[in-house]
C-alpha cells in the first residue's frame, strides 16, 4: 500500500510593492533648472541691451544735464540738437558712406574669392588640396598688425595708399581662411550625387557652380557677410593707418573729429553719432540672424 505525501500548499506571493513615486522631485528640479537658465537668459540679455538703451538715451539729453547731472541716469530734457550737430560737427555722412564702400566692396571679395577657393578644395579637389586648406586655416592665427608696414610701403609704391582699396584688399585678406573654412563645411554635405548628375549632363566646373552651389550657399553667404561686416564695419586699424585725408575717413576715424581743442568732448553729439553708425547694424542683423544661425548651423549638421 503506498502512502500518499500531503504537501502544504504554496504562500500566496504578496503583491508586488509599488515603487516610490519620484515625480515630485524630480518635476521640483525641473522647475529650479529652468528658473536658473532663464534667470542666466534674462541677466545675459540685460547686460548686453542696457548699454544701447542708455547710449540711445543719452544721445537725447542735453550737453548741462550729462555735464552737470548723473551720467547713468534717466535724462529730464530730450533733444535733437545732439543729432544736428554731430551730422555739423564732423563729416558723419561722408563717413557712413566711406564705411559702405569699404564694407561692401570687402564683403564681396570675401565672398566671391571664399567661395570659389572652398568649391576648388571642397568639391572638385586636387592633389595637395588638403594641404592648401590647411596653409588657408593657418591664416587665421596670423596678426594684423605684422602687414601694416609691409603693406604701407608697397601701397606708397604701387599709388593704392590713401585709397578704398587700401583698405578692402587687407580687410579682405584677413577675413578670407574663416570664409574658406565656412564655405568647405557646408559644400561637405552637398550630396555628390548632385554634382554626378550634372556631369552626366553635360555641365561643366563654372555651370554646377553658377547653378547648384551658390543656390545652396545663400544662408551661408549671408553668415559670412554679416560676421565680417561687423568687424570691417568698425576697422580702425587699417583705416588709421592707410588713410590720410578727410574725404576718406570711416566711422571709426571720424569719431575723432568730436574730440575739441585740449581733449575737449561733445559727449552727447558723439553718442548721437554712434546712434548713427550703430543702427545700421542692428537693423541688418535683426532682419537676417535667422539665416545667419541657419548658415551657421549648415556646417555641423547634415539635410
Amino acid at each position: 500500500m503506498t502512502a500518499t505525501v500531503l504537501t502544504a500548499p504554496a504562500a500566496p506571493t504578496p503583491p508586488a510593492q509599488p515603487a516610490p513615486r519620484r515625480a515630485p522631485a524630480r518635476s521640483s528640479r525641473l522647475r529650479v533648472q529652468r528658473a536658473l537658465l532663464t534667470a542666466t537668459v534674462v541677466l545675459i540679455v540685460l547686460v548686453q541691451v542696457y548699454p544701447l538703451v542708455w547710449l540711445l538715451l543719452t544721445s537725447f539729453r542735453t550737453a548741462s544735464d550729462f555735464a552737470g547731472g548723473n551720467p547713468f541716469a534717466l535724462p529730464s530734457d530730450l533733444t535733437l540738437d545732439n543729432y544736428s550737430r554731430a551730422f555739423a560737427t564732423g563729416n558723419l555722412g561722408l563717413n557712413v558712406l566711406n564705411s559702405l564702400i569699404v564694407t561692401l566692396g570687402a564683403s564681396a571679395l570675401i565672398v566671391v574669392a571664399g567661395m570659389m577657393a572652398a568649391f576648388a578644395l571642397q568639391v572638385l579637389g586636387f592633389r595637395l588640396s588638403g594641404f592648401v586648406r590647411a596653409l588657408f586655416l593657418l591664416g587665421i592665427i596670423v596678426p594684423v598688425q605684422i602687414a601694416l608696414v609691409p603693406l604701407f610701403i608697397d601701397y606708397s609704391r604701387v599709388g593704392l595708399l590713401d585709397t578704398h582699396l587700401s583698405m578692402i584688399i587687407p580687410l579682405a585678406a584677413f577675413a578670407l581662411p574663416m570664409a574658406v573654412y565656412l564655405f568647405s563645411s557646408f559644400y561637405e554635405y552637398i550630396p555628390r550625387e548632385m554634382y554626378e548628375a550634372a556631369s552626366l549632363d553635360g555641365a561643366g566646373p563654372y555651370r554646377i557652380f553658377g547653378q547648384i552651389t551658390l543656390p545652396l550657399s545663400l544662408n551661408t553667404i549671408i553668415t559670412v557677410v554679416l560676421v565680417n561686416s561687423i568687424f570691417i564695419w568698425n576697422d580702425f586699424i587699417f583705416a588709421n593707418t592707410f588713410v590720410l585725408s578727410d574725404g576718406l575717413k570711416t566711422i571709426p576715424l571720424g569719431l575723432q573729429n568730436y574730440i575739441g581743442a585740449m581733449g575737449n568732448t561733445d559727449w552727447t553729439a558723439t553718442f548721437a553719432a554712434v546712434c548713427v553708425t550703430v543702427t545700421p547694424l542692428l537693423l541688418v542683423f535683426l532682419v537676417l540672424n535667422k539665416a545667419m544661425i541657419n548658415g551657421l548651423e549648415s556646417g555641423a549638421t547634415k539635410g
